[in-house]
């Protein structure tokens, strides 16, 4: 019971924290007179991925790498599987030229990449992670040169020019609340997966990856209740994307990451591959360039079928 509050509390906190992490961000860079393409590219693209950051790098450093790899491997399946396939329940969205263009195939090779880094000596190396980071800062500069009409002010009413002292409060709290929130998020996933039998890449995969996503399922389930048509797949594109080029490319720069337990290369990074190449025919079939509750159906399906197997 007391690792399911630790479990519980740490969310709250790496929510809250990313959060207030976010609007110290725009806050901060609107002062500094940041273009807000920049803004969208690397500062909210860091705040929404920071749980998964933060998490990610504590677990490599604390001795657990099956929950820094599980959390990023299941953050990306259940970006797609769960977010997407509930926000496509309640309400179709269209798909831009720019996903099969930019961000569909980028998301692609940087999880073929991670596969094949991974699938062969079992171990993320310095190098590799040194690789994967500077794959990100191309793909940036790439989007910020040649995609700047791809890019959409998601929350513009959220744009606020705070006075200094709030921004730095802010910054300071939401920083603090990611610590702390991933220090509770760890030790009660590694206390519940001794507990109940289970091993640190499952709980990773599953409890820690939705907890990490919860972020992105709650503003893509707003703005749909909302009936705002910003939401895109380029942004759960975009987050799957970081994940796998930051979250995993710094931590592993910061600590090598060896896969303990053999379930991740032999099931889940291939759930991982499978749900992400999925995405390209659901867009075009049956109804070109959007994605109805048919479609988020047989994604939420396949990911409950994925939960399911990966706990059994």
């Amino acid at each position: 019971m007391e690792d399911f509050f630790f479990i519980l509390l740490g969310l709250v906190l790496l929510i809250a924290g990313g959060n207030w992490l976010l609007k110290s961000a725009v806050a901060l860079s609107l002062r500094l007179a940041i273009p807000k393409i920049v803004i969208g590219m690397t500062i909210v693209s860091f705040a929404t991925s920071a749980p998964e950051l933060i998490v990610s790098i504590k677990a490599a450093l604390e001795g657990y790498p099956d929950l820094a790899l599980g959390n990023v491997v299941g953050s990306n399946i259940a970006n797609l599987g769960l977010v997407l396939g509930i926000t496509v329940i309640l309400g179709s969205i269209d798909v831009r030229k720019s996903f099969y263009t930019t961000d569909w195939p980028v998301m692609m090779v940087a999880s073929l990449l991670f596969v094949g880094f991974i699938f062969f000596d079992g171990t993320l190396q310095r190098y590799e992670g040194v690789i994967f980071v500077v794959l990100l800062f191309l793909f940036l500069v790439y989007l910020l040169r040649f995609q700047k009409q791809a890019v959409e002010d998601e929350m513009p009413e959220d744009d606020e020019m705070l006075p200094l002292y709030k921004t730095v409060l802010l910054l300071g709290i939401g920083g603090t609340a990611l610590w702390g929130g991933s220090e509770l998020l760890i030790d009660g996933a590694v206390g519940m997966a001794s507990n109940i039998g289970v091993s640190d890449r499952v709980i990773g995969i599953t409890v820690v990856s939705v907890g990490t996503s919860i972020p992105e399922l709650a503003a893509s389930v707003i703005a749909v209740l909302k009936k705002e048509k910003a939401i895109s797949l380029g942004n759960l594109i975009g987050s799957n994307i970081f994940n796998l080029l930051a979250v995993l490319g710094v931590a592993s720069i910061i600590t090598p990451i060896s896969v303990v337990d053999q379930g991740l290369l032999t099931n889940d990074i291939f759930w991982m591959l499978g749900i992400s190449f999925l995405i390209l025919p659901l867009v075009f079939f049956p109804k070109g360039l959007r994605l109805g509750w048919r479609d988020g159906i047989v994604l939420l399906t396949l990911y409950i079928t994925f939960v399911f197997l990966t706990i059994n």
